[in-house]
């Protein structure tokens, strides 16, 4: 993620083109996820938030849902490793 620090006396102008050029990367990463994943774009927005805000994200829901596949598409476009870990009552 590009470092953006504005300065004091800045044109608001030249700020906000900024901050366009530096969340490219989120549009771009955006529409490649919605080029796999169809149907969830509320998923998709929780885990660009997720992946902004340093944070976690825990995926829950019934099968054949496309989590698995968003995650590893993520991780594809943010060119990281992808791990799965699975969890189910019986390994309590």
């Amino acid at each position: 993620m590009p470092d953006f620090n504005p300065k004091y006396g800045q044109d608001i102008k030249e700020i906000n083109e900024k901050v366009k050029e530096s969340s490219l990367f989120v549009q771009q990463i955006n529409k490649e996820l919605s080029k796999v994943i169809v149907g969830q774009k509320y998923m998709i927005d929780r885990l660009l938030v997720a992946l902004l805000a340093n944070g976690h994200i825990l995926i829950e829901g019934v099968p054949g849902l496309a989590k698995t596949l968003a995650v590893k598409t993520l991780a594809k476009c943010v060119q990281t490793k992808f791990q799965r870990i699975q969890f189910t009552p019986d390994l309590l």
